[in-house]
C-alpha cells in the first residue's frame, strides 16, 4: 500500500514491535531498531483509526503469554 500524504503533508505508516505494539511513523524515515513495518500507510487519520481498530489488546505479548490469551475485561 502506497503512502497518502496528510493535511500537513506528512505521509505515515503503522509499525509494529516484537511486543505486538503497534505505533505511527514518518513514511520517509526508516523504522527504530526493533520496530517493523505492520503494512498500513497513509493519512495520519487512517493509520491512527487502524491501530484503534486493530491493536484491541494494549498488553505487550510477552505479559499476554504469561497471563494466558484471553482478554482482560473492559
Amino acid at each position: 500500500m502506497s503512502a497518502v500524504r496528510d493535511e500537513a503533508g506528512q505521509d505515515y505508516k503503522v509499525v509494529v514491535n516484537g511486543e505486538e505494539q503497534y505505533s505511527l511513523w514518518p513514511a520517509d524515515r526508516g523504522n527504530a531498531p526493533g520496530w517493523r513495518d505492520a503494512g498500513v500507510s497513509g493519512a495520519r487519520d487512517t493509520c491512527l483509526a487502524w491501530i484503534q481498530s486493530s491493536w484491541t489488546d494494549l498488553r505487550p505479548a510477552t505479559l499476554r503469554a504469561q497471563q494466558g490469551s484471553a482478554a482482560p475485561a473492559r
